[in-house]
């Protein structure tokens, strides 16, 4: 800041702000909302989410997370009254990528050497595309 810019207003810094006789003053939370930086992307969080789920490639898990899944599957699959949140790829049948999806559900049939998972609300989902998988009794 140039030092000789606070002598340019030398006349009126010292003067008390003005206030306006023909509007009320505004309140704090106006005050703070209008200045709120990210205001204009109000609603838009559904499409960001979305956005945020789409992916240029199929994940690949490490072996822990594939050991993971696979007993979680057997424990559900032992167990039909535990519930499953899923979350799988979904491949983009018109170009490499693809999104993720979530599901939940409990198991119905599981078909190992067919790598099917099918849920009791008939869902079906590849054993091979599940990213995460969490298991609620």
């Amino acid at each position: 800041m140039n030092p000789d810019s606070t002598d340019q207003y030398a006349d009126i810094i010292h003067l008390p702000r003005p206030v306006s006789h023909t509007h009320p003053p505004m309140s704090m939370e106006d005050r703070a909302a209008q200045f709120s930086p990210f205001a204009a992307l109000t609603g838009h969080d559904a499409a960001i989410a979305e956005a945020a789920r789409l992916t240029d490639q199929r994940p690949i898990l490490d072996e822990y997370t594939k050991w993971h899944i696979s007993d979680t599957l057997q424990l559900a699959a032992e167990n039909p009254q535990l519930t499953l949140h899923i979350v799988y790829f979904v491949p983009d049948t018109r170009k490499t990528g693809g999104s993720y999806a979530e599901a939940c559900g409990c198991v119905k049939k599981l078909i190992p050497h067919r790598q099917l998972l099918i849920l009791n609300n008939g869902q079906q989902i590849c054993i091979n595309d599940i990213v995460e998988l969490t298991c609620h009794g």
